[in-house]
Parts: C-alpha cells; structure tokens; sequence
C-alpha cells in the first residue's frame, strides 16, 4: 500500500527528480546514480523499490527536452548522434532490462544493493581513471 503523500515526500521526490534530470542533462546519469540511493536514504524505499521507481519514470518520455537539445546541439558542432545507435540501444536496453528485473527480483535486498554498489564503486574507479594505478598498487604489494 502506498503512504498518504504530505508536503515533504512531494518536496523531496521533486528535488531527486529535479536532481536526477539536471545530472542526467549535465552529464547522461540520473536513474540508478542518483535516483535510486536517493529513494533509499530519503523516502525508505527498500533496494527493489527504488530500482523499479527508477525503471518507471524512464517509461514516460522525461528526458525528450534533454536529449532534443543535444541532438540539435551536436548537429549544430558537426558531431551528430547517430539515431541507427540510439535504436540498437534501445531494442537492446528493452531486453536487457526485461532479463535484469527478472534476476534483480530473485536477488534478496542485501545482495542487490551490494551489486549496486559495487558497480558504483567499478564505475567511479574506471572513470577516475584509477584503475591502472590500483592495478599497479597491488602488483607491488
């Protein structure tokens, strides 16, 4: 059952989404970055909740401004998006995601957030770029 919403779950589920959508514009995250632990840590939504909340808002078209003003944009800077891509990815997302909720729901709350945030983790270290240094911090231990 759904809890009554009062003026602070409205105030805070629109400051994650406005969140969400500004990093997502800024920098192509939102969903499972900043959606989903924020679900977790401010309305107490348990990992399969918040992960399904995350998964819904990407069914309606939220980020059709966004992803219209970039595919101008890039056009504009002689780099377009390649919209034969953004379909692949799609049928293939589609998929994909269809395969992972069914595995995500075996999972029981603890396995999956520790999934979660060991992807997190991997990605932070990939992105930084620390990767190799860790690798080569550990070939020396």
């Amino acid at each position: 059952m759904n809890k009554p919403m009062d003026i602070q779950i409205v105030l805070i589920a629109l400051a994650i989404g406005l969140a969400a959508g500004m990093l997502s514009g800024l920098v192509g995250i939102g969903g499972g970055i900043i959606m989903v632990p924020a679900l977790v840590f401010f309305l107490q939504y348990n990992q399969h909740q918040a992960q399904g909340t995350s998964l819904a808002v990407l069914t309606l078209p939220v980020v059709i401004l966004a992803s219209y003003y970039y595919y101008t944009q890039c056009i504009a800077q002689g780099h377009p998006i390649d919209l034969r891509i953004v379909g692949l990815l799609a049928i293939a997302f589609v998929a994909g995601g269809y395969l992972g909720v069914r595995w995500a729901l075996k999972l029981s709350q603890e396995q999956l957030k520790q999934v979660f945030a060991i992807l997190l983790i991997y990605s932070a270290i990939r992105m930084l770029e620390w990767d190799q240094w860790l690798l080569q911090w550990l070939k020396k231990s």
